[in-house]
């Protein structure tokens, strides 16, 4: 067992942060010694150099929040191999309960100024009990421009034992600024037959099962695991996909829309309703007040900032949801396409190859594109805040055959 085990299809990736831990012990030497310690001192000349700022980048589902707990959990190792993941600090890291590894993973749509100004408090205490202050962002994508830059300084040059990991999709979606003070990891879409196997170990996922939710995610992690844990989530899946050949008006495309987000509403409600109330009791109780009774007006202030933060978590998880949907019809008009153009590539939804023929038989590769770019446009969309019934309504007008 190691704290590499659930980063799967990525060899490359984990032999760097192996070697950058490595080297991370080397300045902990160091620094008992009376050396600097610091991150950036390390291995410079070589393929193991730790430095201060890491970058860490790959395609939805490759697993790149996974690889940089790990990553930081193999800093904060004390067993005989960075990484060992059986020592009480690599268990501490990996649960989040370590008080040197800060985590952020928003369930917002955007990270807030304080909270940055928070992070950056935070990167300038020294180690309570690790080697390391881990600031770990896996969300720094969803910071605007402005917020990032109030980063700025402190990643450039931050405490000789603090170390940044910043989590993205891409490179570009941080400040080149930001980009050139961090050193770039970059993971790749993970083979579908390791996600299986990750499957099968991790969450007792039948083999046949766990085979056909790889593939139908096409490696997205995320999503495989969703489609092997949940009962529905093919049946709901197949009615997504099915949805779009069956319109023939307008007034369908826009019901259909509507039946869309009322779902993704409904699955987002039922994810974040125990908790929120979970978190309301807790509220309530640290003020000394009864769950249900009446809240003075000195305190409703509180109670208020609460309510809307899980309303903006809310409208994340809805966002999340319908982002779901739109790679599952990505997926299908990517088989559509290969059809289409006698690609030899594997079909990902192989249970709907009967449909898939005859929606590739009765239309081009040209409107296939088009269905293609009118699902990543509504993608942008909704990860920009915009309207999700007017966004979803209008990609269901586009999908919808044409005469």
């Amino acid at each position: 067992m190691s704290v590499w085990d659930d980063v799967v299809g990525q060899e490359r990736v984990v032999n760097v942060f192996r070697a950058a831990a490595e080297a991370a012990r080397v300045a902990v030497a160091a620094r008992g010694r009376g050396g600097s310690g610091a991150a950036e001192s390390v291995g410079a000349g070589d393929g193991s150099a730790m430095t201060h700022a890491w970058l860490v980048t790959g395609p939805p589902g490759s697993g790149r929040s996974v690889a940089a707990r790990a990553f930081a959990a193999a800093l904060q190792c004390t067993g005989e191999v960075p990484g060992c993941g059986e020592c009480k600090a690599c268990r501490d890291v990996l649960s989040g309960a370590h008080p040197d590894v800060v985590r952020m993973a928003t369930e917002k749509l955007l990270i807030t100024m304080d909270e940055v100004k928070t992070l950056i408090g935070e990167a300038q205490r020294r180690p309570w009990t690790g080697s390391w202050r881990v600031i770990l962002v896996e969300d720094a994508d969803r910071m605007a421009e402005r917020t990032t830059n109030v980063l700025l300084k402190s990643i450039e040059e931050p405490p000789p034992q603090t170390v940044w990991i910043l989590c993205t999709p891409s490179a570009d979606d941080v400040l080149p600024t930001i980009r050139s003070r961090c050193r770039l990891v970059t993971l790749r879409v993970p083979p579908a037959d390791a996600v299986a196997e990750l499957l099968v170990r991790r969450d007792g996922a039948e083999p046949e099962l766990a085979t056909r939710a790889a593939r139908a995610s096409q490696s997205h992690i995320g999503l495989a695991r969703h489609l092997a844990t949940d009962p529905g989530a093919w049946e709901r899946r197949r009615r997504l996909l099915l949805a779009p050949i069956s319109l023939r008006s307008v007034g369908d495309a826009v019901l259909a829309a509507a039946d869309l987000v009322d779902a993704a509403e409904t699955e987002a409600a039922e994810a974040t309703a125990e908790r929120d109330a979970a978190e309301k009791a807790a509220l309530l109780r640290a003020l000394g007040l009864e769950d249900g009774g009446r809240v003075p007006p000195s305190l409703r202030a509180q109670v208020r900032q609460l309510e809307e933060d899980q309303k903006r978590r809310a409208r994340r998880a809805r966002t999340d949801v319908l982002d779901r949907a739109m790679i599952d019809l990505l997926s299908f008009y990517r088989d559509v396409l290969a059809v289409q153009l006698g690609s030899d590539v594997e079909q990902v939804n192989i249970d709907l190859s009967d449909v898939v023929a005859r929606v590739a038989a009765s239309t081009g590769p040209r409107q296939s594109l088009a269905r293609i770019g009118a699902i990543e446009e509504c993608r942008t969309r909704l990860r920009s805040n915009a309207a999700p019934l007017l966004a979803v309504e209008a990609l269901m007008v586009r999908l919808r055959p044409q005469a």
